[in-house]
């Protein structure tokens, strides 16, 4: 290449990375990488970070190696130096329903962390992240707003769908044929042909779950590349995604647009726009306040709320609808969305993004196709109003959260006793024994943030509860939270939560509980000198976790409300590490 036509030379001056290659100070420093056959050329450039969370725990992380190869030589081809590691993930499909399930609210922090002391411990100047599980998404985005060093993220694609008696599945109907096979409605050999055939690649649960729906935040928020999301795992596709997110993060890099510059208040308000129209996993109602408080922005579950609140449904997606993220891929993928959400007024156009252009500009070769029925025009919407719901009232002081995509009008307002649980193991027993009536509000408590520690999921629960034809005759409660898979009336997020003397720990059973998610409201009907003197009564309860990660975890973590965080965010720091 002639010299007039080479990109300008780097200015190691401003990049981290000259901490650990400058000056004849770092020789012994350079002396490991030439180990690697790093040359002199490619240590005088940016060294930046590919971080994938892959692993063999489940199928959501497996193709993740293979695809940040091809990040890798994006990288480079943008003049780049890649140095590829990884990180933790705890799959929920494989914690679900067992202790375990504690551990995967508390790995988005250890995935967070973890990635940021090694960019940290590194010195390295930008970063590609690619994530497949539950909490992997929202934890690598949260390091990139945390470091704020130019970055790009990647989701590492959905799973395609099984077919089992003529129609598509997914590991949601795995876990709710149990409850079926509880009742004797699905036979031994039934749940196991269902088992083998319902998760057929590599890829993430295939629905309008966790990790789909924060892959769709990826896009909304403009961390990733247009079209990212939608693509499965397995396509040959996905790796062109990948290369070009590595060429990406070298243009952020010379044009120094960093993560807070896009992930701006109204960036957030684009994001929790696309959860709602799309019926999204409550647990997003957690995730985007965790990432909002890294990057010092005010963006909790009421403010969550209040988007949804404004925002119509219109994407027809699993649990609640028809539809998987593969249909939504051969439509046009996650900017078919955005379009209809940015030609109803909906959306902020004018946000920037990863390519160094607008949502707008991004959008302006997007055609809405008509001959479909995956997504609808905001004009003829499936409903008014989003398809997840923020509570408020005397049992939730703190807010709550419900998924209603796919409930019917007349299902959501619900009025019953209580009948309460200490853990959901409790629960999931009776559930199993059907020791409950249509009609009960049964309520699960001490499994939030700090009372679980961990605060798990309840899917297990829930699906047999649906599995056992019977979810839309009782409603469920938690101050716990719930898969993105799970459907029927199910409350999650409840605070304060039981550990903290808040309402939900209160209840005894018997006690009349109003929910209505039109108005937003959940009450007990017990006074205020009831609650009142019944909280003088109340005395904490110990976990059994009094060591250890959870046991740290629990020591450190916030409300749900404001994300189930564990550190103070942007808001506190004196410097920023990209500018070191």
């Amino acid at each position: 290449m002639p010299d007039d036509q080479r990109p300008p030379a780097w200015d190691k001056s401003k990049l981290p990375s000259r901490h650990s290659t400058s000056g004849p100070e770092r020789a012994p420093h350079r002396a490991m990488f030439h180990a690697m056959g790093v040359t002199d050329e490619q240590l005088a450039g940016p060294i930046v970070g590919v971080v994938t969370t892959w692993n063999e725990a489940a199928p959501c992380n497996i193709s993740l190696s293979r695809q940040a190869q091809s990040a890798k030589r994006g990288v480079a081809i943008g003049g780049g130096c890649p140095r590829e590691f990884t990180t933790i993930t705890v799959t929920d499909g494989i914690a679900m329903g067992h202790e375990g399930m504690k551990s995967s609210l508390v790995s988005r922090e250890a995935i967070a962390d973890s990635v940021e002391l090694t960019m940290r411990g590194h010195s390295y100047d930008a970063m590609v992240g690619l994530a497949g599980c539950d909490k992997s998404l929202p934890g690598l985005m949260m390091s990139m707003l945390r470091l704020n060093v130019p970055s790009v993220f990647m989701y590492g694609g959905t799973i395609l769908p099984g077919r089992f008696q003529n129609r598509d599945v997914t590991v949601v109907d795995v876990f709710e044929a149990v409850g079926q096979h509880s009742v004797g409605k699905m036979t031994d050999a039934e749940l196991h042909e269902l088992e083998c055939a319902a998760c057929p690649s590599a890829g993430s649960c295939a629905g309008q779950y966790t990790a789909n729906t924060m892959a769709c935040v990826s896009e909304a928020i403009g961390l990733a590349l247009p079209g990212s999301a939608g693509t499965p795992a397995v396509y040959e596709s996905r790796d062109g995604y990948a290369e070009a997110s590595g060429k990406a993060v070298m243009s952020l890099l010379r044009s120094g647009l960093r993560p807070r510059d896009i992930a701006t208040r109204k960036a957030f308000e684009n994001a929790a726009t696309v959860v709602a129209a799309t019926g999204g996993s409550t647990n997003a109602g957690l995730h985007l306040p965790a990432m909002a408080n890294e990057a010092g922005i005010d963006f909790d579950l009421h403010a969550v709320g209040e988007i949804f609140k404004r925002t119509p449904y219109i994407g027809d997606f699993k649990p609640g609808g028809k539809y998987l993220m593969k249909d939504l891929h051969d439509i046009g993928g996650v900017p078919v969305v955005m379009k209809a959400l940015l030609d109803g007024g909906y959306i902020h156009g004018d946000c920037i993004t990863v390519t160094g252009k607008t949502i707008a500009e991004n959008l302006e070769g997007v055609k809405f196709p008509t001959n479909q029925d995956v997504v609808y025009t905001t004009a003829k919407p499936i409903a008014p109003t989003g398809g997840v719901v923020v509570l408020k009232g005397n049992l939730a002081p703190g807010g709550a959260i419900v998924k209603v995509a796919g409930m019917q009008q007349t299902s959501l307002k619900f009025r019953g006793p209580a009948r309460c649980f200490d853990g959901e193991a409790a629960a999931f027993e009776a559930v199993e024994k059907r020791q409950y009536k249509p009609g009960d509000v049964i309520v699960i408590r001490y499994e939030g943030p700090r009372g679980g520690p961990g605060m798990p999921e309840m899917l297990a629960t829930t699906a047999a509860l649906y599995g056992q034809g019977i979810s839309d005759k009782v409603a469920l409660i938690t101050d716990g939270r719930f898969s993105g898979g799970t459907r029927g009336f199910c409350i999650g997020h409840v605070g304060p939560e039981a550990a903290d003397g808040g309402p939900i720990g209160l209840l005894k059973d018997g006690d009349m509980i109003a929910i209505d998610a039109v108005k937003g409201t959940m009450e007990v009907e017990l006074s205020a000198d009831e609650l009142a003197k019944r909280k003088a009564a109340w005395k904490p309860r110990s976990h059994n976790y009094q060591s250890g990660a959870l046991w740290k975890y629990a020591q450190l973590v916030g409300d749900a409300e404001k994300g189930a965080v564990t550190n103070g965010g942007a808001r506190a720091e004196t410097h920023c590490y990209a500018d070191i």
